[in-house]
């Protein structure tokens, strides 16, 4: 790396607004420490306000307010944010898409004509495949929400959430679920949002369970709009708590208690249930035979009763006794049509 470069990359990574060490510096673009004083000196004598704080926790920052003017971007770097917007415009639903178009089009502006050139063609050497349907796992549509929920709609509820969680302030929401016979109206702290199989969970902190994230499907918010509500929000949220599908191990914690479902599996099965994104938060009991038990919650027993059907010999539902007995009078008459 150059030393235009690195100072270029000094003043980037004081933009971030805390003291960064001379040390920390130094380790980052593997030169002297000597060698980050030399370049602190050349940006200050360029007119950039840096400040040293001394102590433990001293460092280099810029002065506070100061507007660092747009800097010019090699290929790989224009390609990368280019990638960025294109992926955002391939999600199913994107928020703030008008923001999106003008921030390409500006990127593309302020390019050099190779450079440009250059991103432009990467756009068209890249493909973004869309989430496939989920055979095991269909989701359930609701005639009232479903039909009334253009993509633009949706955006418009996205963006509303995700401007309320980067401000801090307070929303209410008019929700309903098809797996709720009610409509839900409450107030919500919006704290960010997950994009997961095509679709965005809205997550928030919300009265019914205090102190733990609830998250709402975009598609099946009715309303949105500011809460009355001036309390302050809390903040300190990472929506990367909750990757790996964390928020779905706390639901079917609930759901299990609620409904619980009880099937028998063969190694194989257990194993490639394990894997699966849903099934692999259920509970999983050895048995002293060499089998497992699965126990998760389902309310309704037609998707239990395909999983079995699925999963064939080796399988067997335990639990509930009346999905038992309705899945044997299909097995057998499946059984007796093969038999003609």
């Amino acid at each position: 790396m150059n030393r235009l470069d690195r100072v270029m990359g000094i003043l980037l990574l004081l933009r971030g607004g805390r003291a960064v060490p001379a040390r920390e510096l130094a380790e980052r673009f593997e030169v002297t420490a000597r060698t980050i004083y030399r370049d602190i000196e050349l940006l200050s004598g360029l007119g950039v306000p840096v400040e040293a704080e001394m102590g433990s926790r001293g460092g280099f920052r810029l002065r506070e307010g100061y507007f660092l003017p747009p800097v010019t971007l090699d290929p790989e770097e224009a390609v990368s944010l280019l990638l960025g917007l294109l992926l955002a415009r391939r999600l199913r639903i994107a928020p703030f898409p008008q923001a999106a178009e003008f921030a390409e089009r500006k990127l593309l502006a302020a390019l050099p004509e190779e450079t440009r050139l250059l991103a432009a063609r990467a756009a068209g050497l890249i493909g973004f495949e869309s989430t496939p349907p989920d055979l095991l796992h269909p989701e359930r549509d609701d005639p009232i929400t479903s039909p009334a929920r253009s993509p633009e709609e949706e955006a418009l509820v996205v963006g509303r959430f995700l401007r309320a969680a980067l401000f801090r302030s307070r929303a209410r929401l008019r929700y309903r679920s098809p797996y709720r016979a009610e409509e839900e109206s409450l107030e919500v702290e919006p704290l960010g949002v997950v994009w997961d199989r095509d679709r965005w969970y809205l997550v928030g902190d919300a009265e019914v369970r205090p102190g733990e994230p609830r998250m709402w499907r975009s598609d099946r918010v009715l309303e949105i709009g500011p809460a009355p509500s001036m309390r302050p929000t809390r903040g300190g949220f990472e929506a990367g708590d909750l990757l790996g599908r964390k928020w779905l191990g706390l639901a079917m914690e609930r759901w299990r208690a609620e409904h619980p479902v009880r099937m028998a599996l063969g190694p194989a099965q257990a194993a490639l249930l394990k894997a699966d994104w849903y099934y692999g938060h259920a509970l999983f009991e050895p048995l002293a035979d060499g089998r497992t038990v699965m126990t998760w919650g389902e309310a309704e027993p037609e998707p239990v009763l395909a999983l079995a059907r699925w999963l064939g010999p080796g399988a067997e539902l335990l639990e509930p006794e009346g999905w038992r007995q309705r899945l044997a009078a299909e097995l057998e008459a499946l059984a007796a049509a093969y038999r003609r």
